[in-house]
Formats: structure tokens, sequence, C-alpha cells
């Protein structure tokens, strides 16, 4: 599914609107400022979705991190540095 665009200057006229077509049907819209994408509406459902993809792979590299030689775990560093 393909995001609408919404320039930056309609979006206090459309922005209901948008927020509404977003959390009933799902759609997405790109905000646009000087024909530039520069933010998105999205459903929650789908933020979630990006935002468990991100701690996954933050978890993924910090574990292939510990792993890496001369790595230390943070209590380890606190101790280190009296903090």
């Amino acid at each position: 599914m393909h995001a609408d665009s919404v320039s930056i200057v309609n979006v206090p006229s459309d922005l209901a609107d948008a927020l509404s077509r977003v959390a009933k049907s799902g759609e997405r819209f790109v905000l646009k400022r000087h024909g530039k994408r520069m933010a998105a509406l999205v459903p929650v459902d789908e933020l979630e979705f990006l935002e468990r993809l991100e701690d996954e792979a933050d978890i993924k590299a910090a574990r292939k991190a510990l792993k890496q030689k001369g790595g230390i775990t943070l209590a380890a560093y606190k101790k280190k540095h009296g903090l």
C-alpha cells in the first residue's frame, strides 16, 4: 500500500480527516514541505510493528557486541568508572 501525499501547507485543514482515515481504514499519509517528504501518518499497529523490529535489531546488535573481544557489560563499566 502506498501513502497519499499531503502538503504541510494543507495540514491544518486536512489533519482531522487524514487522522480519521488512518485510524479507521489504515491509510498512510506522507507530509511534504516544498515537495520533500518530511514525515508520515501511519496506523499505530504499523508503528508498533516497526518499533518491535527496531528493538529486535538493537538486541541482536547488543548480543553481537558482547561476544566481541574487549566487550564490557554495563555493570562492569559502571564499576570501572565508579558509577
